[in-house]
């Protein structure tokens, strides 16, 4: 989470704290995968149900990018 777009450490923190949470609860979805997580400005101003929301679909589009690279190299 990058200092240059959420400049308070708490809500780096707050950012950090729901990513590993919605990490966790897909980990099913997203196994076999590194992720690397990018903030944007606007994350610092989002509620964590945003972010939340935010992230599941983000989550949807890593397991859909996947399984498409999966049926072409099979």
């Amino acid at each position: 989470i990058a200092k240059k777009r959420c400049r308070r450490a708490t809500a780096r923190n707050r950012i950090k704290r729901v990513v590993r949470e919605s990490f966790r609860q897909q980990q099913g979805l997203l196994s076999g995968l590194d992720v690397v997580v990018m903030n944007q400005p606007a994350a610092a101003t989002a509620d964590n149900a945003e972010l939340f929301a935010s992230l599941d679909w983000h989550w949807q589009r890593c397991s859909k990018a996947r399984t498409r690279g999966q049926d072409s190299n099979g």
